[in-house]
Order: C-alpha cells, then sequence, then structure tokens
C-alpha cells in the first residue's frame, strides 16, 4: 500500500485545526506543515466561526471536546453550509456511538488519539479532494446561473417554456408570433446556453433547480 503522504502534491490544500489543547495543535501544525501542508490554528470553534477562514482547497480537523461549542455542533453547523470545506472529527475518547453521530452528519472521517500518520494524511487526503471536487462543481454552477441570469425576459419565458415540456406551437399563441419566429428563437437560446439538444435543456434546467434549491437551505 503506498503512503498517502507521497501523493500530496496532487491535491494541495489547507487544514484548519481546532483543538484546544495548545500542544497538541502545535503537534498537529508542526507535522502537517514539514509535509507541505497550510494550516492555521484556532483555540475553540468561536474562534474558527468568527475567522471564516476561507483558503480553499481546505478541510478542518476539529477535535469533539472543546470549550464552548463542541466539535460536534461545530460539524453540524459546517455541514449546513453549502460550500464549507469537509469536516474531519479527532478524539481522545474512542466511543462507537459518537463517531456514529458525526459520520451521520457528514464528518468526512472520525480519527482516535493518539491519531496514526497514515491514518491522518489519508483522511487529510480524501477530504482534499472532495473539497476541490466541490469547488469544481460550484464554479460550473456559477457559471451556469450567471448564464441564466443574463437572458433576457422572452428567453427565460422560452426557457421556462421549453422545460415545463410546452410546444412551440403553444409558446407561439402564447407569444403572439409564427411558430417559425419562435424555433428560431429557441435554436438562439439554445447557441447561447450551449445547449445541443432538447435534452441538454432540460439537464440545464434540472441543474439550475438543484442549485437554487441548495442555496435556499
Amino acid at each position: 500500500m503506498s503512503d498517502p503522504r507521497s501523493t500530496f502534491s496532487a491535491t494541495r490544500g489547507n487544514v484548519y485545526l481546532v483543538e484546544d489543547e495548545a500542544a497538541v495543535r502545535q503537534s498537529l501544525a508542526l507535522l502537517l506543515q514539514l509535509h507541505g501542508y497550510a494550516t492555521a490554528e484556532f483555540a475553540s470553534a468561536e474562534d474558527f466561526l468568527a475567522a471564516q477562514p476561507r483558503d480553499r482547497p481546505a478541510c478542518a480537523l476539529v477535535d469533539i471536546c472543546l470549550p464552548g461549542m463542541s466539535g460536534l455542533a461545530l460539524q453540524a453547523r459546517m455541514v449546513r453550509e453549502v460550500r464549507a470545506p469537509p469536516v474531519l472529527l479527532m478524539t481522545a475518547q474512542g466511543d462507537a456511538s459518537i463517531a456514529r453521530t458525526a459520520l451521520l452528519q457528514g464528518a468526512s472521517d472520525f480519527l482516535e488519539k493518539p491519531i496514526d500518520e497514515i491514518d491522518l494524511f489519508a483522511a487529510i487526503e480524501a477530504a482534499l479532494r472532495t473539497d476541490t471536487e466541490c469547488l469544481a462543481s460550484n464554479h460550473e454552477n456559477d457559471t451556469l446561473l450567471a448564464r441564466i441570469a443574463n437572458l433576457t425576459r422572452r428567453e427565460k419565458e422560452l426557457f421556462d417554456g421549453l422545460t415545463s415540456g410546452r410546444q412551440l406551437r403553444e409558446l407561439a399563441d402564447q407569444f403572439g408570433l409564427p411558430v417559425a419566429e419562435v424555433d428560431a428563437q429557441r435554436i438562439r437560446l439554445m447557441e447561447k446556453l450551449q445547449a445541443r439538444r432538447l435534452a441538454d435543456l432540460f439537464r440545464l434546467r434540472f441543474r439550475v433547480d438543484a442549485c437554487l434549491a441548495g442555496r435556499a437551505v
């Protein structure tokens, strides 16, 4: 089995350490820095939330037992944020029920102290790959939403009508235009949205709806 530390250059990223014990936090930071990771340290969940670090791709390595807001509570809050980085939870008190809760809440991994270095780096690399993929998906979604936002009022009506399953003749009657003119508008709309077929328009509509639903959560 290959050492995950040897593949770090393929992902790169930032590790946010949320740990109240200074000695543990600094030791982890030094270890990670020696292997090329950028780190930022926080003594509490509140400090982390106040700082709102945004360097990405990233993951947060969070101790469960923190003063004030617990690591589990921080993780639950971050999961509710659409674009928060993945969270790795760690604890000195291995508890199956806590591990189950953490993973059900969406934690990227659950690590028991003392943490094995191979397990640590493997978990971090997996989390950074996930965040890199999420960032790429978010960029694609932003680009798509920008395209939709740049449509004219008529183009949006046509897009909504076509992706609601309405026929060109129905839309022509609605707009008070010849069918041939509405078809020409359809062709221009598809070019503008980089859609080759009607199925592509439906896929775009499904993605737009999913993006907007996710942002409304």
